[in-house]
């Protein structure tokens, strides 16, 4: 005996309806939140490529406002955020040669700050697929047991028996645990491809982050490390 999608529906008891339309909204939910980060993540990604080619002239120049401009102008950019952050960072240290700590070890703190909270960002939504993937199965099967209870109780009540009629209700109450894998599989993939894509977005900031360091040691370092040692002897002889 075959059954279309609204006889299903109209033989579901309202606990099985309302655990459909949950798992219905839960994957609706999963393929927004997959959108809006595939977006999001291409958009920036995008937008980083075309600030670090720009952003190879104020370094080799290394002019630092012009860098820091240009950054902002990119704004929707992580690297560009985390450039910006970092040579704020230095510009700041190099304005108070009198501080405790380098320049570039302010900006090295700020590179450590910002990429914690870029990876957060970056995470943003993603805890909602990995919570979908993890319960939608059970979502299902409890739509499934409840199911079942209710097609025993019917055939108690009527009294009516056999395979056939057993059956009917079983495979209608299975439908539920089918929704649910079918909610859970695509989120779990969807899940670990978004995961990879944000490591290896963290990974790539890291090494932008490391080549803006050495940049600024090669810069700043000793220099400032020497100024500030002779602030401190200064300080001492007075």
């Amino acid at each position: 005996m075959t059954f279309d999608l609204m006889h299903i529906w109209s033989s579901m008891s309202v606990a099985n309806k309302a655990i459909t339309l949950i798992l219905i909204a839960m994957a609706v939910l999963s393929v927004a939140v997959t959108v809006e980060r595939l977006l999001a993540l291409s958009k920036s990604s995008r937008i980083s490529r075309e600030f670090a080619v720009r952003a190879q002239k104020p370094i080799e120049a290394w002019d630092l406002d012009g860098l820091v401009a240009l950054a902002e102008r990119h704004n929707t950019s992580n690297l560009a955020r985390l450039f910006s952050a970092m040579t704020k960072k230095l510009m700041l240290g190099i304005g108070r040669p009198d501080g405790g700590m380098s320049p570039v070890d302010l900006a090295r703190n700020e590179a450590t700050r910002q990429q914690e909270q870029l990876g957060a960002e970056l995470r943003r939504g993603m805890s909602i697929l990995a919570t979908i993937g993890s319960i939608t199965p059970f979502v299902g099967l409890l739509g499934t047991v409840i199911g079942i209870i209710a097609a025993f109780q019917a055939i108690g009540a009527s009294g009516a028996g056999g395979i056939g009629t057993v059956s009917v209700g079983i495979a209608e109450a299975l439908i539920e645990t089918a929704l649910g894998l079918s909610v859970a599989i695509p989120s779990v993939i969807f899940f670990n491809y978004l995961t990879n894509r944000v490591t290896s977005i963290e990974s790539a900031l890291g090494r932008s982050a490391g080549q803006l360091i050495d940049e600024m040691e090669y810069r700043h370092g000793k220099r400032e490390e020497e100024r500030i040692s002779d602030v401190h002897a200064q300080r001492e002889a007075a």
